[in-house]
């Protein structure tokens, strides 16, 4: 029998995922599959408790939904307590285990002394919580709270906002951009072009996608992710 994992968020029609995992699984030989759920706010409570029910061995949480489905979750494990914020649900025998592996790309940067994290999101509160593990202060900048972002002084700018045709702050040659939004045929947003052009170090929505879907991968199978062909399933 085909072992489910979905990914539940609104939208989600314009996630990568499901075609990058998907594609993991045929390359270890899984016969998983991995499916898009759209879940509005109201029904996130049904929706966990259903996959759980559905015999669903996890999922990953999209948009508008990290934060509040901790509730929903029976366990987190360190990474999301740590975050506030959980991206993946790993199911076993009912147990809802809540994770965060929207991180990830951070083990890309080995040198760093300061960061500023743009958004107020789930994904944000990720980042800053992994930075800091670190031992490495880190600014969030959100609309609701100081704005504009002032990110001359940070050696790494996590951008995670939805935004991808304007620009939010200038980056600067030095810098290490991480951009967590992405076009899905792959070109760049106005950051990063902007980060390319100023001479930025630049770690793409893509690479990020792979990263954390690659964590969460192995989560639920407990089998190495394949890397390359994630990357090769979801390139330009």
């Amino acid at each position: 029998m085909t072992t489910l994992v979905g990914l539940i968020g609104d939208p989600v029609s314009g996630s990568l995922s499901p075609r990058m995992q998907n594609a993991a699984f045929d390359a270890r030989g899984l016969d998983w599959a991995y499916v898009p759920l759209r879940v509005e706010h109201a029904a996130l409570g049904d929706a966990v408790a259903g996959l759980a029910a559905l015999g669903f061995a996890g999922a990953n949480v999209t948009t508008p939904h990290k934060t509040s489905v901790i509730p929903f979750c029976h366990e987190l494990d360190e990474s999301a307590e740590r975050a506030g914020s959980v991206n993946t649900l790993v199911i076993r025998g009912g147990h809802v285990l809540g994770s965060s592996t929207d991180a990830e790309a951070l083990d890309e940067i080995a040198a760093l002394s300061s960061a500023a994290v743009i958004g107020g999101g789930g994904a944000s509160s990720a980042w800053v919580a992994a930075i800091e593990a670190r031992g490495i202060p880190a600014r969030m900048f959100a609309r609701r709270g100081a704005w504009p972002p002032e990110t001359t002084d940070a050696d790494l700018v996590v951008h995670a906002t939805p935004v991808k045709d304007e620009l939010l702050f200038e980056p600067r040659a030095g810098q290490t951009l991480i951009e967590l939004a992405y076009f899905p045929d792959g070109r760049d947003t106005a950051h990063t072009a902007a980060a390319r052009t100023a001479g930025a170090t630049v770690i793409d929505g893509l690479e990020v996608l792979v990263r954390q879907g690659a964590a969460s991968f192995e989560r639920w199978t407990g089998v190495p992710a394949p890397l390359e062909v994630m990357r090769a399933a979801i390139g330009p």
